[in-house]
């Protein structure tokens, strides 16, 4: 027998980097919101690699924040070590990565959510949903407490029927040894969603003491202060480096010498595995050219003598662990902590999803995070605040929220997910993005700020700081815009100075500004301004000045783009009616359900001569209501 325990607008089960931007967003939207967790001493909790950032990641990050999320705020107040990736490269391709305190992180994320408003946090497991007639009610613990909602969203990432794999050593667990859900994934496929099985899996820890750090190479964080979270102001100074080091001939031939001892090639792993994070196994077989694989030696907090061994994620047996690690520099006397491991689980098959993460089958039953398929904590984050923004709005009553693939990294990943799918656990890159000059490090805020404070997740005090920036930016365009510089010693001693060639006439304070060798802090020496801006105006500033000519030509792809995506299809459209549709497009049609022809355009198997016919079909269907009137 169950008991009533409570209702509310929204149910978020699990509380990983997507359970907690669920809950926190759906709650800043004003709904009363539950989140369900197998252990509250777990939130946000780092089972792999203990960082936050890099390539495209990074750029998630701050969009996150941009929107109210959480996880910037938190990495900035618990991080040891800061870097901004590729600076020497342009700044579509830029990005923070930061290296966590793990249980430092932990703590600070677990105080955000219990001080959230509308927020209510349980300890418990759900074994079962409650649906009536494909729409949610709520759901059952296994202390059969009924909680009622009308909307619910699934963030169990790889707990559901995980399973931890060591050599030949197999059995039931979440990451860390946590308990794993099992009841929940069987109930899902009882309800008629499709599984998969995917893998992952982690590297050994290793005590500190035991790191021969004189036989590695530093890798120092930046001196010069870098955040997350647009909010920011006091920064971490006393940073903690990481290390470098290498695996050699020697490492390779133990682990071929043992690839049949390995899960991934025994056989007893069935689920596949990313291709952008592979195993030191698969990374020898695939690239055995290779004399050699960085390994990165990555503290696990400041209060904890705990290494992450980057770069070495096995599951060959525990005593091969032993022997091939210490091979590899600085770790001939290391000792092993905690074991690498490969883990399986049950996943989502992404293309029963609706691009506000809400599932096609069950009407208010959403999914985010690693149980749609994504590899990565960030992803999983992103994922979670839009199924939280969206099953507030569907309780609440309001409208719905769909980010497209130029206003963020998060539109270009749930997009890719509901429309292409994917065969792998999926993992940002910046190559992904056909409008990566737009979706950059820097702008974010400029991009969606104003979105998160029409939905209410931005307060007003932030959005007139916002606003004042954006005034500042505009200012300043216009003001070097309209600066002459003429041809005095000192302007031609500015050019000099930055390597380029002599001014022949007077020019354009932004004309000057757009030559390649020219930055920002050189054109304010000779524009008097009798305003000192803010280094992120001025930021701003240089960036839209100097690729003006190329951002001009991206909105205008933009444009075209968005056309494609107000040519809405009908939801009761028969694609069987249409004639000259190839078989496989007309299949994947009809499993996808387009919303509108754009995203029909970005369908694995829908070929541009399937899109004409579509594009055909629907405008006959407008002609023919409007003559029907």
């Amino acid at each position: 027998m169950t008991y009533d325990a409570g209702h509310y607008d929204v149910i978020v089960i699990g509380a990983g980097h997507a359970g907690v931007e669920a809950a926190i967003a759906s709650a800043k939207r004003g709904a009363k919101t539950l989140m369900l967790t197998l252990n509250l001493d777990m939130v946000a909790f780092m089972p792999c690699n203990p960082s936050i950032g890099g390539p495209a990641k990074g750029i998630v990050v701050r969009e996150i924040d941009a929107m109210g999320g959480a996880m910037g705020k938190v990495i900035d107040k618990t991080h040891i070590q800061m870097r901004l990736l590729n600076t020497r490269k342009g700044p579509a391709v830029r990005a923070l990565r930061a290296q966590a305190d793990k249980p430092l992180y932990i703590k600070e994320m677990k105080r955000i959510l219990e001080n959230q408003e509308n927020l209510t946090l349980r300890q418990g497991m759900v074994e079962k949903l409650l649906v009536e007639d494909n729409q949610i009610k709520g759901v059952v613990t296994e202390t059969k407490a009924a909680y009622y909602a009308p909307t619910v969203i699934v963030t169990t990432g790889t707990f559901m029927r995980g399973k931890v794999i060591i050599g030949d050593l197999a059995y039931e667990s979440g990451p860390n040894n946590q308990r794993t859900s099992v009841s929940l994934s069987e109930h899902l496929e009882e309800l008629g969603i499709e599984m998969v099985r995917f893998k992952t899996g982690t590297p050994m820890r290793v005590n500190s003491h035991t790191i021969d750090y004189t036989k590695t190479e530093i890798q120092p964080g930046e001196e010069e202060p870098r955040s997350f979270s647009y909010e920011t102001t006091e920064f971490i100074t006393d940073q903690i480096p990481c290390w470098l080091t290498y695996t050699n001939e020697e490492t390779h031939r133990i682990i071929n010498e043992n690839l049949g001892l390995s899960a991934m090639y025994s056989g007893m792993i069935k689920g596949t595995g990313p291709r952008y994070c592979p195993s030191i196994e698969d990374k020898v077989v695939r690239f055995n050219d290779k004399p050699r694989h960085q390994i990165f030696l990555e503290p696990e907090g400041r209060d904890t003598e705990e290494v992450y061994v980057q770069g070495l994620s096995t599951s060959l047996p525990e005593y091969v662990q032993n022997e091939m690690m210490k091979t590899v520099p600085g770790l001939e006397n290391a000792e092993i902590m905690r074991a690498g491991y490969a883990i399986e689980y049950d996943s989502v098959v992404p293309t029963q999803l609706w691009p506000t993460l809400e599932t096609k089958q069950i009407s208010g039953l959403f999914t985010a995070g690693q149980i749609n398929g994504t590899s990565g904590y960030e992803e999983a984050a992103g994922q979670g605040m839009m199924a939280g923004i969206n099953a507030a709005a569907k309780a609440l009553n309001l409208e719905s929220l769909i980010l497209d693939r130029s206003q963020g990294y998060i539109g270009v990943m749930i997009d890719d997910l509901v429309t292409k799918g994917t065969g792998e656990p999926y993992r940002l890159l910046t190559s992904r993005a056909e409008f990566r000059l737009m979706l950059r490090h820097d702008n974010a805020d400029l991009r969606l700020t104003e979105i998160g404070h029409q939905i209410g997740t931005i307060s007003d005090e932030r959005y007139e700081r916002f606003l004042e920036k954006k005034r500042l930016i505009e200012e300043e365009k216009a003001r070097l815009e309209n600066t002459i510089l003429k041809t005095t010693d000192e302007v031609q001693a500015i050019v000099e100075e930055s390597g380029g060639s002599p001014l022949k006439e007077a020019v354009r304070a932004t004309d000057l500004l757009r030559r390649p060798e020219m930055n920002y802090d050189l054109i304010a020496k000779v524009s008097a301004s009798d305003v000192t801006l803010p280094d992120d105006v001025t930021e701003q500033v240089e960036i839209q000045v100097k690729y003006s000519g190329y951002i001009k030509k991206a909105l205008e792809q933009i444009e075209r783009m968005r056309k494609m995506e107000t040519k809405k299809i009908p939801e009761n459209i028969d694609y069987a009616d249409i004639h000259g549709l190839a078989s496989e497009a007309r299949d994947r049609l009809e499993a996808v359900r387009p919303l509108s022809v754009g995203q029909a355009s970005r369908i694995s198997g829908v070929n541009p001569a399937d899109v004409s016919i579509l594009l055909v079909y629907i405008e006959q269907g407008k002609i023919a209501r409007v003559s029907g009137e």
